[in-house]
Formats: structure tokens, sequence, C-alpha cells
């Protein structure tokens, strides 16, 4: 441990924030007084004492003297090498400073004691090691700074205190951290605190090191890629001159082309910030790509592009009836919708409230009846480009209002790139399936499209991607859909609904005549001339081959029909030119499918028991026949109660009761044996068992079922029925009678009983098809069994079906 002795008396020569340690010389400038005072003072008392003069150098930290100081011997007295006065200073060793005192001249004198630093011999082991640290350090730092000539001076100190006060002159230690290495009288904990400061810069200067590193070599990367890029430059350049192309040519420069495009006001403000932004981005910046992306998509947007409509009214309609049979309803909507554009044309009353006069429609119906391809004519009659848009199975919000453009691969929504496809602001497009328009985590389609198909919102309409105002107030909408449920009543309520429900079989015989048949002649490579069908084998085809509300199975009949003569032909087995008869169609294409009930052998038909009625529905495919069956439990059983069967819904389960309960309560004012009901179990079934049932229009079909099974008086077999029946026996007014009764015309049904409340349906079936049925309006259960069941046979009791 080092200790105090030998007191001393000497002048201070104050040091303003330096620090000398021991062992270090440095020169101090005379022409500072107190540094001055303090040699002289010191030179005057050398003269009567022998030896150098001796003054003490104590480091003076914003006015306040450190409590240890450095004994300095004057080595040379001259002039610097600016030529000032000088004094050549060598520190000796640590003093500790005591109260003042008085001395020869102006300066100031204080007593002190010098301290001991001397280390014990031999060396600890562990000083020898931190030693060689500090000297691998210091070593390590003075080669990367050059200084080989010191590094040979530093290796040759052997004298702990003297290597850990070397530390003096290394110029990163700060004035704080001197001074605390000045303060530590300890040698071998001096050595330790030198040894850590050293370690701390050379590990902050590996870091610097590697940062101007990394940073030297990105400005390298940016140097060489704007010269390539210059050079590139340079090359088109020459390019274009080698083709004689002017420089304002050039696809890149947007501000041009924003300028020179026909863009709305808004628009042109907002593209050229953009371009603003553009310029002052680096061609590095992945906002650039962004900006330029942007300015394309803006660019090729048909902002003020429209198309002329043809307000030929009478060719319109023209047009619509040569390329669609049928139909009519869609028909005479767009042909109102011309004729008010053509008046309001005629009067400037092109734009009013900022909004143009587009429309929405929806057509509803089954598959196959041509809704699709009506969008198409829609545009053909009205001079407009067509755009389809498939919406099925859409999930993603994003596919109607865009992404928005911080995403990678961001684009705008299906209404915006469909305008941009068909080149003109009023193109009739069709969002084809917006039943089948999903939702999940990435937001409601359904919901983005209610500011696209509400007129009074939709002339303000913006894609987040854009971010600009769009006007689709001139577009034409038709949307397409199988059932009205499925889309969501708001959307619903913002689109004018037309309803297709099938065809007749006149008019599909006229359809595939006019329009299947010459489509799938091209397809199978036959001529006009060479195959021909007449309309009976049409008729069959679309009656017994085919039963659906559309003629897509129609079509491919038609082309089996057509494959089948061709082959046919080329293995010599047929000579054409052929023409396909009726007594035709079953050595081609086997056996009708669907033969009507009123056709089959009485034995064979399902209403030849009692206890089946024939009742209508409507599904997602259109009207359809459907069967109800009853029986009776056999009494010795004790299975009473009521079981149905044929994946019936809640609505229909609850018909079921109601008509169970209409005929135990009312059943003897009907002269059935209502006593059966109480006694024995009913079951009543719906044939088809794999496809679900729903909806209360089966009431009075079950209702007749068990009349018919209770009475045992079958049920007429060219007899249908639909509707809803009450606990009183009141027939309530049910949905889609316009598809039940086509349903019933398809299946051969001649007598069609339905509510009285639903009168006002008929005025929309098809007239030929009212020739063909006998429809009667009822309010009352009574009156559907007098119309729907047989007279009793003279027999005695009736044979009751009873379930095993």
């Amino acid at each position: 441990m080092a200790s105090t002795s030998t007191p001393l008396t000497l002048p201070v020569l104050p040091l303003d924030d330096e620090v000398v340690l021991p062992g270090m010389v440095v020169p101090l400038d005379l022409s500072d007084s107190e540094v001055r005072a303090a040699v002289e003072a010191a030179q005057a008392a050398a003269r009567t004492t022998p030896g150098k003069p001796r003054v003490l150098l104590v480091p003076r930290i914003d006015g306040t003297y450190a409590g240890t100081g450095v004994l300095g011997t004057v080595e040379q007295v001259g002039r610097l090498a600016d030529g000032d006065p000088g004094a050549l200073i060598r520190g000796r060793g640590r003093v500790k400073i005591g109260a003042g005192t008085t001395g020869p001249g102006a300066a100031l004198w204080v007593e002190g004691t010098s301290v001991d630093e001397s280390v014990p011999e031999p060396l600890p082991g562990q000083v020898t090691e931190l030693v060689k640290e500090y000297k691998a350090l210091a070593t390590a730092w003075l080669r990367k700074r050059g200084a080989w000539q010191v590094v040979d001076r530093v290796q040759a100190i052997d004298d702990v205190s003297a290597l850990a006060d070397n530390s003096g002159y290394s110029p990163f230690l700060t004035t704080d951290q001197k001074v605390e290495l000045l303060e530590t009288a300890d040698p071998v904990a001096r050595l330790k605190l030198a040894t850590q400061q050293l370690r701390d810069h050379l590990a902050e200067q590996d870091v610097a090191e590697s940062i101007a590193k990394d940073v030297q070599e990105g400005v390298d990367k940016q140097q060489r890629e704007f010269l390539l890029r210059r050079q590139l430059e340079a090359v088109r350049k020459e390019l274009r001159e080698l083709n004689g192309e002017q420089e304002g040519e050039e696809s890149d420069d947007y501000r041009s082309r924003v300028e020179a495009a026909d863009l709305p006001e808004k628009v042109r403000e907002a593209a050229l910030k953009e371009v603003d932004k553009l310029e002052r981005s680096s061609d590095q910046s992945p906002e650039g790509s962004w900006i330029r992306t942007w300015l394309d998509t803006v660019l090729e947007m048909p902002w003020n592009e429209r198309t002329e409509d043809a307000y030929d009214i009478q060719g319109a309609q023209t047009v619509l009836d040569a390329e669609h049979s049928g139909l009519q309803d869609v028909k005479e909507r767009i042909t109102e919708y011309l004729a008010v554009r053509k008046r309001r044309t005629e009067r400037g009353l092109g734009v009013v409230g900022g909004r143009r006069g587009g429309a929405v429609l929806a057509l509803v119906g089954p598959p196959g009846v041509g809704k699709t391809s009506l969008g198409e004519s829609v545009a053909h009659a009205m001079g407009r480009k067509f755009v389809r848009v498939a919406l099925g199975g859409v999930r993603d919000e994003a596919e109607i209002r865009g992404h928005r453009r911080t995403y990678v691969g961001a684009l705008p929504g299906r209404i915006v790139r469909a305008i941009k496809e068909a080149g003109s602001m009023n193109p009739v497009v069709l969002l084809d399936e917006i039943d089948k328009v999903g939702s999940d985590f990435r937001g409601d389609p359904a919901a983005a499209l209610l500011e696209v198909l509400d007129p009074a919102q939709n002339h303000t309409f913006r894609d987040h991607y854009l971010e600009v105002e769009l006007d689709l107030s001139d577009v034409v909408f038709l949307a397409t859909a199988n059932v009205l449920e499925a889309i969501p009543e708001a959307l619903a309520d913002r689109m004018e609904i037309v309803r297709l429900d099938g065809y007749t079989e006149d008019e599909k015989v006229v359809i595939a005549r006019d329009h299947l048949l010459p489509r799938q002649l091209e397809r199978a490579g036959l001529d006009k001339d060479e195959v021909a069908i007449d309309e009976g084998a049409l008729r069959k085809l679309a009656g017994e081959y085919t039963r659906e509300a559309g003629v897509r199975n129609l079509e491919r009949s038609i082309a089996r029909l057509l494959r089948k003569v061709a082959a046919q032909h080329e293995l010599g087995e047929r000579e054409l030119p052929f023409t396909v008869r009726d007594e035709d169609l079953r050595s081609l294409i086997g056996r009708p499918h669907h033969v009507p009930e009123s056709a089959q052998d009485p034995a064979e038909r399902r209403t030849s028991v009692p206890g089946v009625a024939t009742g209508l529905a409507v599904t997602g495919a259109g009207g359809d026949v459907l069967y109800v069956e009853a029986s009776l439990a056999d009494p010795e059983t004790g299975a009473a109660g009521l079981t149905l069967t044929g994946q019936l819904g809640d609505v229909m389960k609850e018909s079921a009761q109601i008509a169970l309960s209409f005929l135990r309560s009312r059943g003897a004012e009907l002269e059935l044996p209502v006593g059966d009901l109480k006694d024995r179990g009913v079951h009543i079934h719906f044939p088809a068992g794999a496809v679900p049932k729903d909806g209360p229009s089966a009431g009075v079909t079950m209702t007749t079922a068990l009349a018919s099974l209770l009475s045992g008086r079958l049920v007429r077999t060219d007899v249908a029925m639909t509707g809803e029946v009450s606990l009183t026996g009141r027939v309530l007014p049910i949905g889609g009678v316009k598809q039940k009764l086509l349903a019933a015309h398809r299946a051969g049904v001649t007598t069609v009983i339905i509510p009285k409340r639903n009168e006002p349906d008929l005025d929309d079936v098809p007239a030929e098809v009212l020739d063909k049925l006998d429809v009667h309006t009822v309010t009352d259960v009574r009156q559907v069994l007098e119309l729907a069941l047989a007279p009793a046979t003279a027999d005695a009791a009736p044979e009751v079906p009873v379930a095993a």
C-alpha cells in the first residue's frame, strides 16, 4: 500500500482544465502571469537550495483546485516553437496538498507531503498479468495511430506506477478521467483504472470504425448506382437520337403527361402533388415505385371518356328481342330507362345535382335463364361498353374498394378496374353472382358495395387506392343472383329487383331453335343444312329430357345429340343431311328422364294410393314439384304422435303440426275418422330426403295428404297445390307463384290450387301457361279438398296405408 511522507513547501502552478501526471514532460507558456509567477518563485528559491527549481502542478477545474498535485522540476526556460517565452517542466511525483504558506515572489505557496508510490518486489502474478494486458492494449492503440517509436518506449517501462501514469499522454481521456488517475495513489489500482479506460476506448473505436465502414460501403454503392444510372441515361439519350425521337417523348416524364391529360381538376391537383413527391424522392426510395404505379393507374383511367347512348328505342327493343326470347320485364325496364335518358338529354337534364342518370338493377332467378348473357345484350342495345365482374366467393373488402397504397402489391378495387377496362365512365357493369359474396376477418365486401350501388352516393365513390372521387352515377349496374334472400337486406334495398322466373316450354323451344341449335351446330362442326331438329323433338327435349327453369341442360342435350349424329356420320352409320324427330331421340340419347305423372301407367303414379298429394315449391334452381306422403301406424304398436322425415326445416315442421291439429279439431265436420289421429301415430314424409326443405307453403298439401289418408279418397293426379294453412282452415298467401306455376306446367299438371290472395300474381304468369292450366284460387281448406280429392268409390271402408 502507498503511504505519505516527506513534507514539502512549493509554489503552486495552476493548470486550467489540464492535468499533468508524474513522468510527463510538458511545455508551459510563461506569458500567463500565474505560470510566470510560479516559475520565478521556484527559481528564486532554487538559488538558496541545491537542485533544479521545483513547482507544484495543480489542476484547477472550474476554479476549484484538486486535492492532489504533481511535483514538477523546471528543466529549461526559453522560447516555444511560436516564439513566446516558455518553460519545460517534468512531473516527478504526487504531492498531497496541505495548508497555504508564504514564500518569495508573487506566487501562491502551499505545504504538502509527497506520496510514496512504491510497489513491493517481486510483483504478484495478477499485477504482472495486468501489466501485460495494459501494454498489449496500449500497443494495439498506438499501432493503429502509426506511433511505432512510442510502442517501444511503452514496452520498456517496467514500473507499475510509471506505466499507469503514462496514460496521461492519451488524448482520448477527459479531464475528469485524468484527475481520477491523479488522485488514485495506489499504483495497482491506478493501473487497473487506466487499463479499463483504454479498453473502453478501444471498444468504442471498433464500433465507430465498423459504422464508418458500413457508411462508406453504402456511400460507395450509392455513388456506383448513381454513376451507372447516369451512364444508362446517356445510353438511352444516344439511342433516342439514333431513332430520331424527341427528348419529351420519354414515358417517365410524368409531369408533362399529367398536364397534358384530360383530368378533372381535383384529380389533376392530387396527381401533381404526387409528381412533386416523386421528384423529391430518390431513385432508390420504394415510395417512388408506389407513386409511379399510382400515377400510371390515374392516367389510364377514362376520366372524361363517355360513349354516346343509342337513343333508338325501337332499335334497342329489336336488339333485345333478337338476342333473348322472353324476359319481358327486363326488356321493358331497359327501354324505359333509355326513353327517360333520351328525354333528359333533350331537355338538358343530363346531370341533376351532380348525379347522372345511371341505373342499378338486380336480376334474380334460377340458373340458366340468361341473366349473365342479358347484361351483354343490354350493353349492345344501349351502345355502351360491357364489363363483367365476377363476385362469386369474394371475401375481401379490398377487392371492392381497393388496397391502401402502403401495402406491397396494392391494387385498385374491381369496380375501378372495370371502369379502366371498359375505357369509358358509363359502361354496363355486370356484377355476377352477387348473392355468393361472403365475409370473413378481411371485411364484408357486400357492405363495401352499398356505396357503389346507391344512386344517391356513388357519384362521389372513393377507392382506397386512388383516394380521389370517382363518379359512378352514369354506370348501369346489373347484378345477378339466384336467391334474393342471400343478398343482405340493406344491399337489396338499393337495387331495383327484376325477377326472372324461368321459361315456358314454348319459350324454350324458340330459344333452342333460334339460339342454342345454331351455336351448337358450329361447335360440333356441322352446317345447318346437314342436321336439323324439328320442333317436336325440341319440345320433347325440353319437356321430358330436361325439366329445369333455364336452358343449360337443354343446350347440353342438343350438344350431345349433335355429337352423336356427327360420330355416326363419321363411322358411316348415318347419311347427311338428317332431320332429328321426336321418335329418333330414344335411339340417339336414350330414354327420357322426366315423364309426367299423367303420362304414366295409373298403377305406377305416386298418387295411386291414398295419402299422397302433389305440392309446389321454389328452390334455388326455380320452381319444382313436391310430393307429400302420409301414413298411420298400427294401433298395436302404441307409437302415437307425429313423425316427420325428409330434412324439414322448423317452419315446415310447424306447418305439419298445424295441419294435424286442424284435422283433429275439424275433421268430424269433414266426415273424416279423426279417431285414428288420436290413437295411432302419424308419419309424414317428403321424398328426396337428401334435399333440405322449409317454408309454410306445403301446409295445404300436408292437410290434403292426411285427409286423403283418412278418407281413402285418392288425390287427383292432375292436381298440384300450394298455400299456407292456419288452425282455422284458412288458406294464406305464399310467394313464388309464377315459378310454381311454371314448374307445374313443366311437370304436366293441368290443375293448380293457389290462395285467393295470390290472385294478383297471376298477371306475371305467361299467357300461354295460364291457357294450359286450370288455376283455382281458394280461401279455405274445404275448397282444396273438394277440388283435389277424387270422388269416393262405392266400396265400403277405405284401405288406409299402415306404416311398418
